[in-house]
């Protein structure tokens, strides 16, 4: 089947665009004594639907919950009314505007009420003027479908044009006099999507120059050439820019795994790039888009957009340059892969939903709601406090070095910080902060060596906590936390080194149990400090002849592991001593952390640029609804990624305001006893990160929210049992925040950072 049709299949009610968040109000007569205007939804989606019936589609405004609001909610004795539905019809007068505050506002005739009530929708400021235009565009074609039913794709733009409304018959107190329509350029052909801003004057920005190929690099051939628009992104105006309406974008080979895109207009060349992990690439099918990011020699950054006439020109493009990218990070060719791995690849990267292609049924969107009512009721003991971002968090844990690890108690109320050979113990107080409690000082092996530990667990009802030393990947420490002492080093092995190890089963640390699990680059083991001698356990011992180079495990609450590596790739078994029931392939970015659901349908690894999210259920055949743990998955069957990115125009301001690259710390789900995963947390540079898992899944590219500090994130997580509260650890500073303290990414919030945490 052809990729592009699995990707877009459709369904009876396909959505066909999507603005993600928004208020809607129903706006009275400036004479009625209803009042002027009343808020319908505080937060909401605006959907353009197809229905069942040919040539008709619906305008659907949507109800968007804060994470735990449903579930209140549903307690009420009222049923709400969650979705407000409109035949788009050209009798709505549906039309778009500015407002004076320079709000976009779609506004629309309520034909069921008063006469001049209207109905508005005003997107959030974050809504891309790409997105608008194309949610405007689609609409109108809508309209057209269903006066004339048939088909808009070869009306003209005269055709389109009587469903272009003025203000003659809208009046809104929301719009004052000077409000202004946003021009809305319909395109030569209906099919290829709105344009990027008006086209009466695309604003000029600053020159960009760009210098040819890097000196020593030649071209040894190219493989493909695309015709498109240029558009770059202007962070004082928060909108691309056209810059040219006819561009070639090339893919050249310089040899040696090295690839260059290079884009060329009729008179100017605007940019070459190696193409590399950091560009960041971001494909959408939607808007027949290309989004990546360049970055200059002095550490300034742009994000640019390509726009393609058609949706076979943005697949040609996307084939050209995954292909390079793909060679880049792997060192081999893209043709020595089967189909079902290219598939995976050039879909990781894709801007769409997890289920576009199939229907999973409610019960899996249920399963994302807030964890449970005792930890809503508990943070709501501060979750209107914002003031603590200006008082002084735990400067008592100071000293030689700098904070470098976290870990967090499941057992007890407690977090224990790294720094050089010392650890700080934290008490998670009711008001949900960090209280300091004591500093473990001058850790030392029981031969008398210093210590400084480069990896460490919590363990044994979070009695113990197990260390490793950069200098001696052979044994391990085990440190009574009673005590604050180490009390014995355990040898796991002669001739195999350990580069990782987690906890047998995901809340094995609440338990007594004294095993785990351990690994090396090419191999997976049980170790057992009970045993005499070395702590490897043979009978699970599993060895791989090639160099594997593993650098991630983690496992679920049954003991199943998943395995990452250096080149990318993830192993899924039932249990030690095995071969893997699943090989998920590489996207080719080594993955630096993993972390898995307790149920084991999720997966979460961490590479530099972006974390990627897989769902582990077979949807089909002999093994459907079992896990890749247990069986696995046929041969055209693979699981399907998700690519959890900032968007380019947040990488391009974020690298702007501190000079560095995008790298993720390790990503974490929150996690409890009996509480689903609705969260993810990481982190690059002096921003936290955070997802909703619910909002991901249903193809919400914007469901991040950020946090920025004065100084770069050492390491982060959530309290256990808890989807509210984030740990935080900062070289010199350690806290916990509330994630409603969180805000979306601005141009305000990604150049401010807070101060410090309270105390």
């Amino acid at each position: 089947m052809n990729f592009l049709k699995k990707v877009l299949g459709s369904s009876p009610k396909q959505e066909l665009v999507c603005i993600p968040s928004g208020r809607l109000y129903l706006a009275r007569s400036q004479n009625s004594v209803k009042g002027y205007s009343e808020c319908i939804f505080k937060d909401a989606v605006a959907v353009i639907r197809r229905t069942t019936t040919d040539f008709h589609f619906q305008l659907v405004i949507q109800r968007a919950y804060e994470e735990g609001e449903e579930q209140l909610e549903d307690d009420d004795d009222e049923e709400p009314l969650d979705e407000y539905t409109f035949l788009l019809d050209e009798a709505l007068h549906l039309r778009l505007s500015k407002s004076v505050e320079n709000q976009t506002i779609f506004s629309w005739k309520d034909l069921s009420g008063d006469p001049g009530d209207i109905f508005e929708f005003i997107c959030d400021d974050s809504t891309s003027v790409v997105l608008v235009k194309d949610f405007m565009q689609i609409a109108i074609q809508c309209q057209y479908e269903r006066k004339y039913n048939k088909s808009s794709k070869l009306a003209s733009n005269d055709d389109l044009a009587e469903f272009v409304f003025d203000d003659e018959e809208i009046s809104s107190p929301l719009l004052s006099a000077s409000a202004s329509p946003v021009g809305l350029m319909l395109s030569e052909t209906t099919t290829r999507g709105s344009e990027i801003i008006d086209a009466k004057k695309a604003p000029s920005i600053e020159e960009h120059s760009f210098s040819g190929l890097p000196e020593g690099y030649t071209v040894k051939e190219v493989l493909g050439t695309v015709k498109a628009e240029l558009n770059v992104f202007d962070a004082t105006s928060g909108v691309f820019m056209l810059q040219d309406d006819d561009v070639k974008a090339t893919i050249k080979d310089l040899g040696n795994w090295n690839y260059w895109l290079d884009i060329e207009g009729s008179s100017h060349h605007w940019l070459g790039s190696i193409i590399a992990a950091e560009i960041n690439p971001v494909f959408n099918f939607e808007h027949l888009s290309f989004i990546f990011n360049y970055f200059a020699d002095d550490g300034s950054a742009a994000s640019w957009l390509l726009h393609f006439e058609n949706a076979d020109a943005l697949e040609t493009f996307q084939e050209l340059l995954m292909r390079a990218l793909w060679e880049t990070l792997n060192q081999q060719s893209w043709f020595k892969t089967n189909k079902e791995d290219q598939d995976y690849v050039l879909e990781a990267f894709n801007d769409i939903t997890m289920t576009d292609a199939d229907e999973e049924p409610d019960e899996e969107e249920e399963a994302f709601e807030d964890a449970n009512d005792d930890v809503r009721k508990e943070a709501e003991l501060y979750d209107n406090d914002e003031e603590y971002d200006d008082e002084l968090g735990n400067s008592a844990f100071s000293g030689e070095g700098k904070n470098s690890q976290l870990a967090v108690g499941y057992k007890h109320d407690r977090s224990f910080v790294v720094r050089g050979n010392k650890i700080g113990v934290f008490t998670h107080t009711p008001a949900n902060t960090l209280e300091f409690s004591t500093t473990i000082e001058n850790l030392k092996t029981p031969s008398g060596k210093n210590l400084s530990p480069s990896k460490v667990m919590l363990h044994a009802e979070d009695s113990t906590m197990i260390l490793q030393s950069p200098s001696n990947k052979n044994s391990l420490y085990s440190m009574d936390l009673e005590y604050g002492k180490i009390v014995d080093e355990w040898k796991v092995h002669d001739d195999v080194p350990v580069t990782a190890f987690t906890p047998s089963k995901k809340f094995s640390q609440m338990t007594g149990e004294q095993t785990f699990v351990g690994m090396s680059d090419n191999s997976l083991f049980r170790i057992d400090p009970r045993l005499a001698g070395n702590k490897l356990v043979d009978s699970e011992f599993q060895k791989y002849a090639t160099k594997n180079a593993f650098s991630a495990i983690s496992t679920t609450d049954k003991g199943y592991l998943a395995v990452a590596s250096a080149k990318g790739d993830i192993r899924l078994y039932d249990r030690l001593g095995i071969r893997a029931k699943t090989a998920i392939p590489a996207l080719g970015e080594p993955i630096i952390g993993l972390d898995v659901s307790a149920d084991g349908k999720w997966i979460l690894a961490t590479c530099k640029t972006y974390l990627l999210l897989i769902d582990a259920t077979i949807k089909n055949g002999k093994n459907a609804g079992t896990l890749g743990f247990e069986k696995s998955f046929s041969k055209d069957s693979k699981p399907r990624p998700k690519c959890l990115q900032l968007s380019p125009e947040h990488v391009a301001q974020m690298q702007a305001e501190t000079k560095q690259p995008l790298a993720f710390t390790q990503g974490h789900f929150n996690t409890g006893l009996g509480s689903k995963e609705t969260t993810i947390v990481s982190s690059s540079g002096p921003y936290v990160i955070t997802w909703n898992l619910k909002q991901v899944l249903k193809g919400d590219k914007t469901s991040y929210t950020i946090k920025r500090y004065g100084d770069k994130i050492a390491a982060d997580n959530f309290k256990f049992g808890s989807d509210k509260n984030v740990i935080v650890a900062l070289p010199d500073d350690v806290g916990m925040v509330n994630k409603r303290s969180f805000r979306k990414p601005t141009r305000e919030s990604i150049a401010t950072p807070v101060k410090a945490f309270r105390s």
